[in-house]
């Protein structure tokens, strides 16, 4: 499998649950308690240059973090995010899913989820 020796996800660590083709880890900077990455072993930037057979693996760890999420925390809510390229604001160019267990109070208004990534655009009032 292709790797970068120089990306930190082509080099797993903290691994919950793996399969050939992807891996399920914390991220560093969680934005809450339980946030994991889902990630392709293969060295990847964009999510829509993955093959079938690693977004069929990323999706089944999404559901199995997902599934553990709810034993270990018992979240109210959830975010699911893919940063793709600069202007989507990835910053590891290395594909990784984020999956955000959320919680009833954790910001003032939930309200618009992640539509609050465009906060103040026209984007994000339509």
């Amino acid at each position: 499998m292709a790797s970068d020796d120089n990306c930190q996800l082509c080099k797993p660590d903290m691994v919950l649950f793996e399969d050939e083709h992807a891996y399920v880890r914390f991220d560093n900077n969680s934005l809450s308690k339980g946030h994991v990455l889902v990630i392709p072993r293969r060295h990847v930037a964009d999510y829509f240059d993955m093959t079938a057979a690693e977004k069929a693996s990323v999706q089944t760890l999404l559901d199995k973090a997902h599934a553990h999420m709810i034993e270990e925390h018992s979240p109210d809510g959830f975010n699911i995010g893919v940063n793709i390229g600069h202007a989507g604001g990835q910053s590891r160019m290395h594909v990784h899913v984020h999956l955000i267990p959320r919680f009833d109070g954790d910001v003032e208004t939930p309200k618009g989820g992640i539509r609050c990534v465009l906060a103040g655009s026209r984007a994000a009032t339509h």
